[in-house]
């Protein structure tokens, strides 16, 4: 049986983009079907996978859930185990992910606990966004397999091995992608008053979207709205017909989500208006805010106080995205972050996380599922 060393650098070789990780679902089965089968389930999701083990004497069924995709980067690294896959790295840690989870399944079948454990491979967290979707089909198809409490994991690189850091409540922001289209009518730049100018009406729209959070959200709650990048035109004499703004859209609260893409409408209703031509907004990928559950991450935290291997740290929230936050909008939970301690941060081409992280993680995530477990059924 490989090493959990052997295993990361396997899947860090093959990473693939949401809802195409065929390789990487092969290699995931291929690990799983080494295992002893007689307390195993495994049910295949799109590019995903379900593994269900049948505890001794189960009273509830605590789930794992782990992400699977990788990001449309050219690794960096210059690893001998880099990705073989041209233009694709595992730059957020995901093998990572899916090295513990493996690590965590040998364990827990090998020596199960008390109640039922459900791992949840789930693909296209970098987006599309599989976790809403997986969600709502074990609902409808094997509602038999929803956990009745859930965790997860990402890396931290800023974090020593050894550290991990949440907290109660608001942990992730909600998040949301943004692309909005201008479509004018172009022309030679000696004939301004011929076109409808999409440069133009895409400065003024930027401008404006940079009004939403200081004057539409209360100063109090937190929110972003980024315009990364503008394209528009062809060549300097030509007036444009077609202008693109990209961005993000970040908040702390799910209403104020809502409140920043309706003054977005609005304003590009009034964009269409004042320069005379069609505005598309597409919000892409939408994640909900991840939200631990208090009492079940206050336990988790107590148990990681009390460990001799780690260093427990209370963290402030943040304003990235993660989808595991569509899990815990109906399933009590929470998610930490575990430190890598990498020089290079997440998404970044150069990202180095320390592996000796699944040595320590697996045996202390299974200590504390067993603790979990025990408590709970006394």
């Amino acid at each position: 049986m490989k090493t959990l060393q052997q295993i990361r650098r396997d899947l860090h070789q093959i990473p693939e983009i949401g809802f195409q990780e065929y390789k990487t679902q092969a290699y995931l089965l291929e690990e799983i079907q080494l295992l002893n089968q007689e307390r195993l389930t495994v049910v295949k999701w799109k590019t995903g996978i379900v593994v269900h083990v049948k505890g001794i004497d189960p009273k509830k069924t605590i789930g794992w859930r782990t992400d699977i995709d990788g990001l449309p980067i050219n690794e960096q690294t210059g690893f001998s185990y880099q990705s073989t896959h041209t233009g694709y790295m595992h730059a957020c840690g995901h093998d990572i992910h899916m090295t513990v989870a493996l690590g965590l399944l040998r364990q827990l079948n090998q020596t199960p606990i008390n109640d039922d454990m459900v791992f949840l491979f789930q693909p296209a967290e970098e987006g599309p966004g599989g976790a809403l979707p997986m969600r709502e089909w074990l609902k409808e198809k094997h509602p038999e397999f929803l956990p009745d409490v859930i965790l997860a994991f990402h890396i931290a690189p800023e974090y020593p091995v050894g550290t991990i850091a949440t907290r109660p409540g608001l942990l992730f922001a909600n998040t949301s992608e943004l692309f909005i289209d201008l479509h004018g009518v172009e022309g030679h730049a000696a004939y301004p008053h011929r076109t409808k100018d999409m440069t133009i009406a895409a400065a003024s729209l930027l401008l404006q979207l940079q009004t939403i959070v200081s004057r539409a959200i209360n100063p109090l709650e937190s929110a972003v709205v980024t315009i990364g990048k503008m394209t528009s035109g062809t060549v300097q004499n030509i007036i444009s017909g077609h202008a693109r703004l990209e961005g993000t859209i970040r908040t702390m609260d799910a209403v104020t989500m809502q409140t920043v893409k309706e003054r977005i409408e609005a304003l590009c209703k009034s964009t269409e208006i004042a320069f005379d031509c069609k505005v598309h907004i597409d919000y892409g990928s939408s994640y909900y805010q991840v939200f631990n559950s208090e009492e079940i991450t206050q336990n988790f935290l107590s148990f990681a106080n009390h460990d001799d291997t780690t260093n427990a740290i209370h963290c402030d929230p943040a304003m990235t995205g993660e989808d595991f936050g569509y899990f815990l909008q109906e399933i009590p939970g929470f998610l930490f972050w575990a430190g890598v301690d990498s020089s290079y941060g997440l998404h970044n081409a150069k990202l180095n996380p320390n592996e000796t992280v699944v040595d320590y993680l697996v045996p202390f995530t299974e200590s504390y599922i067993r603790t979990l477990s025990n408590h709970d059924n006394d």
